[in-house]
């Protein structure tokens, strides 16, 4: 009786053994992925189908996102959604474009930390349409993803450049970005502005002829159409994780930079844009020169911010450099 006392005292101190074993096994793995994503999970609405959210894409396809510690799922929605989650604290960072301007003068508290890209819009109308140039838009309708869109901003920089008011002198109507082609053929619209691929895919498919490319024309070449925003209340909540995000977009940039073909491959395989056009969108990417811009950023804010006070889309009144000095922060200084 004693010897078989014994052989189960052997035994519970094994099986305790064991199990402290396994629980420390358990907390090991756990503490890995913790260590792996350092800042842990967040998700960043970009899956809008544009050519030119190749950054969003490749920080994730690529691994960039993972190594500073960032464990991301990207997510789609409209402006609305996404203005909802940087104000609440669901989205941390967005890919912007001026679209986010008059938001910020409303008081949204929204930064941009980076210049993302060049380039990436167009303004276009069918082969057989009796609009020449920008200034024979006055009086059309003109398609749109959405009023108050990157596209549409842009669009009222060109009508203005032509005397056109654009809150008075055309109608705005908007549709889904691979529904404009068929709002023209419709007769519904005269013209549309739209991301690429589908400016660019109405061209090279329809014969489309462009009004304005934003990559070339020079009231916009050589400026960035694309910026990283981040929320105020995430740089002061936690600046290192905004940091982070910065790094891998901007390890992105030059990915892609280097790696145009490539990286136009990732976009098709894993159905990022409409097309399976390798080509077409490789020599999209390249024109877009992706290059990580800081005070340069702050530049091309201040020059937009000239131009939208005289469309309407920003207040008349609006002081460039003061917009700038307000909305750029540089996530980079020491």
């Amino acid at each position: 009786m004693k010897k078989l006392r014994q052989i189960i005292a052997v035994l519970l101190i094994v099986a305790t053994s064991v199990s402290i074993t396994a629980c420390q096994n358990n907390n090991t793995s756990s503490n890995s992925g913790n260590t792996k994503y350092k800042y842990g999970k967040l998700k960043i609405q970009a899956l809008g189908g544009g050519a030119c959210g190749a950054p969003s894409y490749i920080a994730y396809e690529k691994g960039f996102f993972a190594k500073e510690g960032l464990d991301v799922q990207l997510v789609s929605g409209t402006l609305d959604e996404d203005k909802t989650g940087l104000s609440t604290g669901e989205f941390t960072v967005t890919n912007g474009d001026f679209q986010w301007f008059p938001s910020i003068q409303q008081g949204m508290d929204l930064k941009i930390i980076g210049g993302l890209h060049k380039g990436c819009i167009k303004v276009v109308v069918p082969p057989n349409s009796s609009i020449k140039s920008g200034k024979d838009l006055k009086g059309k309708k003109i398609g749109v993803d959405e009023v108050g869109g990157t596209p549409m901003s842009v669009t009222t920089v060109l009508l203005s450049k032509y005397g056109i008011n654009p809150q008075t002198d055309v109608t705005w109507k908007p549709y889904p970005l691979d529904q404009l082609t068929q709002a023209v053929s419709k007769g519904e619209v005269d013209a549309f502005a739209a991301w690429d691929p589908y400016g660019t895919l109405a061209v090279n498919q329809h014969g489309y002829k462009v009004l304005s490319d934003i990559s070339t024309d020079p009231l916009f070449a050589g400026r960035s159409c694309c910026f990283l925003y981040a929320s105020q209340k995430q740089i002061d909540k936690n600046p290192g994780k905004v940091a982070a995000i910065a790094r891998a977009y901007k390890e992105a940039d030059q990915w892609i930079q280097k790696n145009p073909e490539e990286a136009a491959k990732i976009e098709i395989d894993k159905k990022y844009v409409a097309t399976t056009d390798l080509k077409l969108v490789t020599s999209m990417l390249k024109s877009y020169d992706y290059v990580y811009t800081t005070s340069a950023a702050k530049d091309d804010i201040k020059y937009f911010v000239k131009k939208f006070r005289t469309t309407g889309f920003l207040k008349s009144d609006t002081d460039p450099d003061e917009f700038a000095n307000k909305v750029y922060y540089d996530v980079f200084k020491k």
